[in-house]
């Protein structure tokens, strides 16, 4: 029996750190769809035209 429970609990650790592995590569996926959006509609407006002061005028 105590094997077992020392067994659960190197299984719950392992369970649990592959979850926060999970999490972390979903938050990093996140950010990167993000940043390409950002890199798409930045390329959209200097290609339309307006300057890169314009832009950074309108984020502010």
């Amino acid at each position: 029996m105590k094997s077992k429970k020392s067994a659960l609990k190197v299984a719950a650790k392992e369970l649990s750190k592959a979850e926060a592995k999970k999490v972390a590569a979903e938050k990093k996926a996140a950010e990167e769809s993000k940043k390409a959006e950002a890199e798409s509609v930045l390329k959209k407006l200097l290609a339309s035209g307006m300057s890169a002061d314009e832009i950074v005028a309108k984020l502010q």
